[in-house]
């Protein structure tokens, strides 16, 4: 029996698995933490992008014959 436990005990075969698993999970927890702060950034710059679109700014584009247009009316 004590010889059955040391060769158990020896055995690394599963080690493989366990650090794959761990940097799987570091690689997930990183990608969650990249993705909320980009999704923050977004959300910023739409909340931008909203308020300026409904201030009533005006623009004038070229190439396309409009002129002097305002947003927001």
């Amino acid at each position: 029996m004590i010889k059955l436990f040391n060769k158990f005990a020896k055995d690394e075969s599963g080690a493989v698995t366990v650090d794959w698993v761990v940097l799987t999970a570091a690689l997930v927890g990183l990608a969650i933490a990249v993705l909320s702060t980009v999704a923050t950034g977004v959300d910023n710059v739409n909340d931008d992008l909203t308020a300026s679109f409904t201030s009533g700014q005006t623009f004038s584009t070229q190439g396309d014959g409009v002129t002097g247009a305002t947003i927001g009316d």
